[in-house]
Formats: C-alpha cells, structure tokens, sequence
C-alpha cells in the first residue's frame, strides 16, 4: 500500500509548529566559602597548583604566588617575579582575565612539582576551577575558553628492553 504524505493546506498551518528553544541550564548557586576563602586545585604533567580566593581587600586584587626556597624559607612572589617567561605569565591569569576579575580577587597560590611551564597551566586550571564556585555566572566564559578542562597528555612511561618510552637501542646485525 502506497503511503500518503499529507501538505498543509496554508502558510499558517506550516508554520504552527512551535521553534525549538535552546535549553539552559539553570545558574547554580555559589558554593559557601570555607573560612572566607574559595579553593581550587589544578594539575598539569606533574604540576600541582592550590589557588585560594577572597574578594579584594583593597582598592584592587592581588595575585600572590607562595614560593618555598631552601635558602629564604617560605616567601610570597607576584607573579612577573615567579614567572620569567611572558606566555606563562599570560596562561596563570588567563582565567582572570577571560572573566574579567583580575583586579577584583586576592588570588594566593602555591605550587609544586613541574616546570614553570606546567605550573602555570595548573595553576590557569585550579584558578577557573576557583572562580567557577566564587561565581557561577562565570562557567560558560570558562568553558567557552576551555579553562575548565584537564589537559590530560602526560610522559609516556620508559618500557623495559629499550632505551627509552620509543627510543630503541641501536640494532646490530653481527
């Protein structure tokens, strides 16, 4: 049996259907601050950076970066005399910027393990992770730019029977 398409018989008619309306998700409510303080970890390769955040004291926000050295003990860094390098100054307040709070937030931040390179990518991590539950307004700026996910690449591991993770040793015939 031949199946029958029915055509509506007017303009009107066609376009009765209601249009799909986009579905948001609803703004979750800020987490409480522990101690006055909202905390976020990031990790990067073997980086770990712990951010804790407060709204600015001040006239405008800082950014601290706890440095531990055998020689002076445990001392606060800004940041442009812990980073040396511009793209990792860049990639720890990405997050701050992307947002529009630099200025606005106490942000103290200690590190471990890593490189500078690694470090500023955990800390850009544990930053967004902080400012997300300072302010949830702010989650779809972050994820928007990709700072809500773990960059999950790490070392392959060296395997046994040769010289590296994929290096080999040199191959000898005779």
């Amino acid at each position: 049996m031949p199946e029958t398409v029915l055509k509506p018989t007017s303009a009107a008619a066609a376009t009765a259907a209601p249009a799909a309306l986009p579905i948001e998700k609803p703004i979750a409510k800020p987490k409480p601050a522990k101690g006055g303080w909202w905390w976020g970890v990031g990790r990067r390769k073997t980086a770990v950076a712990r951010v804790r955040l407060k709204p600015a004291s001040g006239e405008s926000g800082k950014v601290q970066i706890h440095a531990v050295t055998r020689k002076s003990g445990a001392t606060f860094k800004a940041i442009n005399e812990y980073f040396a390098e511009d793209r990792d100054r860049t990639d720890a307040i990405a997050a701050l910027k992307a947002t529009g709070m630099l200025g606005r937030v106490d942000v103290f931040v200690r590190l471990n393990g890593g490189g500078f390179m690694g470090q500023a990518q955990a800390m850009k991590l544990a930053l967004a992770r902080a400012l997300k539950d300072f302010d949830p307004n702010v989650e779809a700026t972050l994820r928007q730019h990709g700072m809500l996910t773990r960059d999950a690449r790490d070392v392959e591991r060296k395997k046994y029977g040769q010289a590296g993770a994929r290096r080999r040793f040199q191959f000898s015939k005779r």
